[in-house]
């Protein structure tokens, strides 16, 4: 058997190159000016380490699939590496990263804050001229939905119990595009329902969202918003939706009657019919200040099985009954089903920023401090897609199975975990990839693409 020996070399090498990527993205935008113009009032004086060193090492953390703060502290020593990639001035402790977070998160303009961070990291994609791809005709998505937290056996600041049934938090996010862009992410406790305070969510995110395309949108939402606020807000603000529809007290028998009647049927197999149609249904809704009564479409789609999969007959027949609001009355029946199943994809996007940042259980007990993470994740999880997508668009890429989108773990395995020798010669920086390092060609014209 083979038995190695063990040295430490006197040479700079680094095994998260990757986090040159972001520093590449955020070298141009106005958040080292914006964060570090913030006075905290409680703060007696001037902060050795600046705002902007705080946040960003904070993000570059989460770049690298790490929420905890302790993991700070194998990077503080690491001037060639962290540091420099990330192009501060120092790398800040965890008792400091802990209690900075905890003072931002405090102030009486947090929510400034929020934006801020929002929209400095829609500007990077709009200056990168990102593809967003439609879903029909111009059409780009605007997928919302709230994806629950499992927090259980901790004792965070408004954790409670999730419609999953476990103890947690319940954000409301909203992506973008076909790539799955996260425009807008909003915390809120376990218990609180996805349609509250949801109207003021829409409107900022459809305003968020405007600042990356003037393309049309169409907004796709499960039933629980299903609102006369929401529909409202799409109607005046000239904005195409999906919204599933609560059948709350309606008959699914009445439903199946009507579907009969007017509804084309299919027979999908013996005993399983699927019966799918269009209707005008009257809804009371408050547009530009006044209470009035509109005729919107509904979509139908019902399937009555009398005989199951293994071929039993039912004495009472199933009944599933899904139904949908949309503003697109143009379009075939099928052609929006298959529009809103297709929302169906965000919940790759909720696992993806939920297990591969690590942001399943959040990292603080203060909700306030929760809030600014899911913000500072927010700038991770858009530079990990952007990264990604740049990598898609890139020669030789070293993968087999070609995909229109790349997960975060792709990105974070493959790019930011990227081993590399930091070199300094003539007052210039030089990274040094190995000689059979299948990346560097896929890294080297991704930095190009985002440092030109």
């Amino acid at each position: 058997m083979l038995t190695f020996q063990l040295e430490q070399s006197q040479e700079n090498l680094s095994s998260h190159a990757g986090l040159a990527l972001f520093g590449a993205t955020l070298k141009d935008t106005q958040l080292q000016l914006k964060l570090n113009q913030i006075d905290l009032p409680q703060a007696k004086q001037e902060p050795q380490i600046s705002h902007n060193d705080v946040i960003v090492s904070y993000i570059g953390l989460l770049g690298l699939g790490q929420s905890a703060y302790e993991t700070i502290e194998a990077f503080r020593e690491d001037e060639n590496g962290f540091k420099l990639f990330l192009d501060l001035e120092a790398v800040p402790s965890c008792a400091t990263l802990r209690q900075r977070l905890n003072q931002l998160a405090e102030m009486p303009d947090a929510a400034n804050l929020h934006l801020t961070l929002k929209e400095e990291s829609l500007a990077i994609l709009k200056r990168k001229q990102v593809v967003l791809s439609p879903v029909l005709r111009d059409l780009v998505p605007l997928d919302i939905d709230v994806t629950p937290l499992d927090n259980s056996k901790s004792h965070k600041e408004k954790v409670s119990r999730t419609y999953k049934g476990f103890d947690g938090y319940a954000p409301i996010m909203a992506y973008i595009g076909g790539e799955g862009y996260l425009v807008d992410v909003e915390l809120r406790p376990g218990k609180q329902h996805c349609q509250k305070e949801t109207p003021a969510f829409l409107r900022e995110s459809l305003a968020l969202a405007r600042q990356l395309t003037p393309k049309p949108l169409l907004a796709r939402l499960d039933a629980g918003n299903d609102a006369g606020d929401n529909l409202a807000i799409f109607i005046e603000a000239e904005v195409d939706f999906i919204i599933k529809r609560n059948l709350r007290q309606e008959s699914k028998e009445d439903w199946l009657k009507w579907a009969k009647l007017c509804g084309q049927a299919t027979e999908a197999r013996p005993g399983k019919t699927i019966y799918r149609g269009k209707v005008l249904l009257r809804k009371s809704l408050v547009l530009h200040g006044e209470e009035t009564e509109q005729r919107l479409s509904c979509v139908y789609d019902i399937t009555a099985r009398t005989i199951d999969a293994q071929g039993q007959l039912m004495l009472v027949p199933d009944i599933e009954v899904d139904t949908y609001w949309v503003s697109l009355a143009d379009d075939s029946v099928e052609t929006i089903i298959d529009l809103y199943h297709d929302h169906a994809t965000s919940e790759q996007y909720h696992a993806e920023f939920k297990g591969e940042i690590d942001l399943e259980r959040l990292p603080s007990g203060k909700f306030k401090t929760n809030q600014l993470v899911l913000h500072c994740a927010l700038v991770a999880y858009n530079n990990l897609r952007l990264i990604g997508q740049l990598a898609n668009e890139c020669d030789r890429l070293p993968l087999r199975k070609p995909a229109h989108r790349r997960r975060l773990k792709t990105v974070i395995q493959n790019l930011m975990y990227l081993a590399a020798r930091v070199v300094r010669h003539a007052r210039r920086f030089k990274l040094s990839f190995g000689r059979h390092s299948p990346w560097f060609p896929v890294f080297r014209q991704v930095y190009l693409r985002l440092s030109g």
